[in-house]
């Protein structure tokens, strides 16, 4: 790839000067170094992507430049120059990381050649790396947004079972992101190179469970045409989170209990247990241990799955993460649906956060949606929430009410608050009555108390 910086090591001039104006015509931008003591120098002032070198010099040897290199500059490719009788030299280096070697004479063709193979090889393996980055990022714990106490406990447990093997289970209402939760267990663990494979067990029949599951031999029941890996084995080495647990019919239960403690399985029609190694992070919505108290789930299977129990609060419960998440979703929408100047007034946060959010961090990402895709300005409006929002009185914070030092008087701070409901409906009482989520005669009482009988007072 032109443009690239490389180095060329080697203790003859014309050599070196030849091996330069040759990658120089191919696009890329050379240095030189007369021997490895240069090298090492240029290389701890300016960053170099290849360095091609001689293996014979004096003082710093090429073999020796190649193992400074791979020690402080991993991440940099380097290419050998040896003679034809000094192969095994050549080979040493490959030994020791070098990426390929060249005989001398060098040939133009063939150095570009190896160069550029070279550097597409460290592109590729930049781009792997930027790729494995992405994923971690996607999936870890940062990813799940808030900072309130209860949810900060729960990650904190989380990134701690995370480096163990042991099963997890975790429970929390619809849309709290129990997945999210597992997947960044998942990555932050020492399996996250390994497969990541989900069931919902309340999604799938009964009679087609089993095998999504456990797989099936050849000729095992009409239709099993071939073998099949279930979920499970095709998860070996990695994670199988199972959605839903609470919905596993019990004689399921009693197959995956004999897959947490004898780590194996028993494929439908195969004449033999199949060994695998899979770590199991189970999660619901349901009360389990009123289920085992009521005979719908085995008791021995729910304490091997809840060996290390994680409870995600629902979002009612963190309404100080509402606003942050509202940012999060709008932010992310907008880029979507290319909406860069579409506008959300922090006047409207109230409203998100005084409702109390059934469906959790599902139902508000979906609203947040829903609300960007269908503004018709460049700024969304009150009438243009949710009625469920709307209904729904805003916060106490959203008045900004200052707190002085020495104290206030709550008498003082009712009567201001009854006199700006009023001005605000236009002295119409039934309005702030409303407006103060009050009857008609409790606003009358107040107004009489505070002397407020016309407009003005």
């Amino acid at each position: 790839m032109a443009g690239e910086r490389i180095l060329v090591v080697d203790d003859e001039a014309n050599l070196r000067r030849v091996t330069q104006l040759k990658l120089q015509q191919a696009g890329y931008d050379v240095t030189t170094a007369g021997g490895g003591e240069e090298a090492l120098e240029l290389l701890s002032r300016s960053a170099q992507d290849l360095v091609v070198t001689d293996l014979k010099m004096p003082g710093v040897s090429g073999i020796d430049l190649l193992r400074r290199v791979k020690e402080d500059y991993p991440e940099i490719i380097v290419i050998v120059v040896t003679a034809f009788g000094t192969i095994e030299s050549a080979v040493e280096a490959m030994k020791l990381g070098a990426y390929d070697y060249i005989i001398k004479p060098v040939h133009a063709d063939a150095l570009k050649l190896v160069v550029s193979r070279a550097l597409e090889h460290h592109s590729l393996r930049e781009e792997v790396h930027r790729l494995r980055s992405a994923v971690d990022r996607k999936y870890g714990f940062e990813n799940i947004i808030g900072r309130s106490k209860a949810l900060l406990v729960v990650l904190d447990n989380a990134a701690r079972a995370a480096n163990s093997d042991s099963t997890v289970l975790i429970r929390g209402e619809t849309g709290t992101g129990k997945e999210l939760l597992a997947k960044g267990i998942h990555f932050n663990s020492p399996r996250k190179d390994k497969p990541f494979l989900t069931i919902n067990c309340g999604a799938i029949p009964r009679e087609l469970l089993e095998s999504e599951l456990f797989g099936y031999a050849k000729g095992s029941f009409t239709g099993a045409l071939t073998n099949k890996k279930g979920k499970i084995e095709l998860a070996d080495e990695g994670t199988l989170f199972l959605d839903e647990i609470g919905e596993m019919p019990l004689d399921l239960q009693v197959k995956l209990l004999r897959l947490i403690q004898e780590r194996e399985i028993e494929k439908i029609g195969a004449a033999a247990p199949v060994r695998v190694n899979v770590r199991i992070i189970a999660a619901t919505h349901r009360n389990l241990p009123a289920m085992v108290e009521d005979g719908a789930f085995r008791e021995d299977l729910y304490y091997r799955l809840a060996v290390i129990p994680l409870a995600l609060p629902p979002l009612r419960e963190r309404p100080d993460d509402v606003p942050e998440l509202v940012q999060v979703f709008f932010d992310k929408f907008k880029r979507r649906q290319n909406r860069p100047d579409l506008a959300l007034p922090p006047s409207l946060l109230p409203y998100f956060s005084a409702y109390r959010w059934p469906g959790n961090v599902r139902e508000l990402e979906n609203v947040i949606e829903r609300l960007v895709v269908l503004a018709p300005g460049e700024r969304i409006t009150l009438d243009e929430l949710p009625e469920s929002l709307r209904l729904e009185k805003p916060v106490l914070e959203a008045i900004q009410l200052e707190l002085p030092a020495e104290g206030i008087s709550l008498e003082a701070v009712e009567r201001e608050l009854v006199r700006r409901a009023l001005q605000k409906c236009n002295w119409n009482q039934t309005r702030a009555a409303a407006y103060l989520d009050i009857s008609r005669k409790m606003l009358t009482y107040r107004m009489d108390k505070f002397g407020f009988d016309r407009p003005g007072n």
